[in-house]
Formats: C-alpha cells, sequence, structure tokens
C-alpha cells in the first residue's frame, strides 16, 4: 500500500512541474521590417520581459505588418485579440484624441526636446489618458522627425509642393497640415505604402530616415527633402485587461522592458539619422538638406492658427517652452 502511495504522490507532484513552468506567450507586432528602429525595440523589449519574468511571459513578435497595418493593430489590442503592438501616433487619435497635440507641425525643436517632454510629467501625463480606452501605454518609443520624398520634383520650399499626391498617415492633424501646404492628400495604411508609390498612385510620402530606409522607399522615390516637419513618437501599447491580470511584480517588468525596449529603439534613430543622408545619396536620391524651415512655418499660418483653437495655445506653448 505503501508504495502505491509514493506512486500516486510522486505522480502528484509530477504533474504540478508543468504548471509551474507554465509560460504565457503573447503577441507584438509592427508595421516597418525587423531591421529597422522598431524591429530593435521589439526584440528588445521581447528578450527583456523573458528575462525579467524568468521566462513565464514569452513575446512573439511579428513584423512588417504581418498582422495588419498600424490601425488594425491597435485595434488588435483594444479587442484583447493581440496583447501588445509598437506603433508610430499616426492612428492613435482615431483612439485617444488628445494623443493629436503631439502631430502638430513645428511643435519640437529638436529629438532632446521631443524626448524631454514625452519622458516628463507632459508625456506621462498622456499615456494615463490610454487607460479609459481599454490600453496599458507602457512607454513612448520613437519613430523620428519626418521629411518628404517624391518621385516628381525637388521640394525646396512649401510652394513646390503643391498639387503633389502625397500619401499620409490616418490621422487628421496631418492631413490638415499637409492640405496648408497644398498637397492632395491620401490617407492610406503604411503596409501599402510601397506598392502605392511602385505604381504611382501616389506621388510620394513622408517619413522619418528610419522608416525610409528601413522600407527601402530609395528604389521607388527620387527626391527627398529633410523639412523635419512633424516629430513622430512611438508607443508600446498593451491590452489593458491583460496587464491588470500581471501581478505587480510583472507588471513592473513589463514596464521596464518597454524603457530598454526605447533606449534600443531610439540609438537606432539616432544611427539612422546620423548615416541616413549619405546612405540614401549613395543609392541615388536627391537629398535637399538646406531647406528654409521657416518658409515652412510661415505657410502654415492658417493651419496652425486653427490648431490653437483646437488644442488651446497655452497648451502648445507649454510643450514648445518645456525645458
Amino acid at each position: 500500500m505503501k508504495f502505491a502511495q509514493m506512486i500516486l504522490g510522486a505522480s502528484i507532484a509530477m504533474s504540478f512541474i508543468p504548471a509551474a513552468m507554465a509560460q504565457t506567450v503573447m503577441k507584438i507586432s509592427i508595421s516597418t521590417a525587423q531591421n529597422s528602429h522598431q524591429g530593435v525595440g521589439i526584440d528588445t523589449f521581447a528578450r527583456e520581459v523573458e528575462k525579467r519574468t524568468n521566462g513565464r511571459y514569452k513575446v512573439q513578435t511579428f513584423y512588417s505588418g504581418s498582422l495588419g497595418g498600424e490601425r488594425e493593430s491597435i485595434e488588435a489590442v483594444q479587442l484583447g485579440t493581440q496583447e501588445l503592438a509598437m506603433t508610430s501616433t499616426g492612428p492613435v487619435p482615431n483612439f485617444v484624441p488628445e494623443s493629436k497635440i503631439l502631430d502638430v507641425p513645428f511643435l519640437f525643436r529638436d529629438k532632446a526636446h521631443a524626448r524631454a517632454v514625452l519622458d516628463g510629467p507632459i508625456g506621462q501625463e498622456l499615456l494615463a489618458k490610454f487607460d479609459a480606452k481599454g490600453f496599458k501605454a507602457l512607454a513612448w518609443a520613437e519613430n523620428g522627425f519626418r521629411h518628404m520624398t517624391n518621385s516628381k520634383r525637388d521640394v525646396k520650399a512649401p510652394e513646390d509642393l503643391k498639387g503633389l499626391k502625397m500619401r499620409t498617415m490616418e490621422n487628421p492633424v496631418h492631413i490638415a497640415a499637409y492640405k496648408g501646404f497644398g498637397i492632395i492628400t491620401t490617407p492610406m495604411a503604411f503596409p501599402e505604402v510601397f506598392t502605392a508609390l511602385q505604381q504611382g498612385t501616389v506621388d510620394g510620402q513622408e517619413n522619418p530616415l528610419s522608416v525610409i530606409i528601413a522600407s527601402k522607399f530609395d528604389q521607388v522615390q527620387k527626391h527627398l527633402s529633410l523639412t523635419g516637419h512633424v516629430y513622430s513618437p512611438c508607443l508600446f501599447l498593451m491590452n489593458k485587461a491583460a496587464f491588470d491580470k500581471l501581478s505587480a511584480a510583472d507588471k513592473q517588468a513589463f514596464l521596464d522592458a518597454a524603457k530598454e525596449g526605447t533606449k534600443a529603439n531610439r540609438a537606432r534613430v539616432d544611427e539612422d539619422d546620423a548615416k541616413g543622408v549619405a546612405d540614401l545619396r549613395a543609392k541615388g536620391m536627391t537629398v535637399i538638406d538646406n531647406v528654409d524651415k521657416s518658409k515652412f512655418v510661415a505657410a502654415l499660418g492658417p493651419v496652425n492658427a486653427e490648431f490653437e483653437k483646437q488644442f488651446g495655445k497655452a497648451n502648445l506653448e507649454k510643450i514648445r517652452n518645456y525645458k
């Protein structure tokens, strides 16, 4: 009898081992390629989550819009059919309208200013707005300053943009601003952009150097102008219910992993910005790097007056003057 009890006891003990070692698998996706600033961000995040939770959580990484464009990924995270996504803020105002203010053109002086705003009280207050919409926003990461490319002509001044058919993000602030330049705006999900440029459905697009390089837009675009017209943040987003289920220690592990992902992501943006222009010139693009930004700012005078009404001049100034 004792022997039977021992066997029973051993088999019960054995049955607990898989439970103790059970691993929860989650998905995270990006719209850009793995070899990109976002790819580095999610690869680092996935590695850190696994390390910080002793392998209890594993994050599977998906690249190049293989689970859908940014808007679809955000919707999937909100619904809980996908746990995580890293996304630019392009489509985010459709879900969290308060984030719209960050997309106002020429709001940030440089990357250091933008990062300080996002990592400081203004950015943290905005992250908290995601909770009510079914998200846990883990951290602000970075896309970078956006520049214009097209297949038709050099863009040196705002009037050169008139009549160009440009792909824009599905973002109301961007669309209003680009219409102010006389651009014919064509909102489109990112995974469709390369083909649209290749087929001439649109003449151009605008994105940070990191995205232009990773997406090989030099193959379908001849002209690049370093307009730096909008700073584009990125976000690590998680489904709120999935985050809430985590223990306090695991919540901290996910938040810390997102911080590490952000560090790696921003470092890659800096690297791409430093070598990107020479890279793209070597690939045959004509690069206009002495753009007179004051002319572009002046051209948006009427649009900026609308933005001041929409967001409040004081709120915009608070960001512009943040030290």
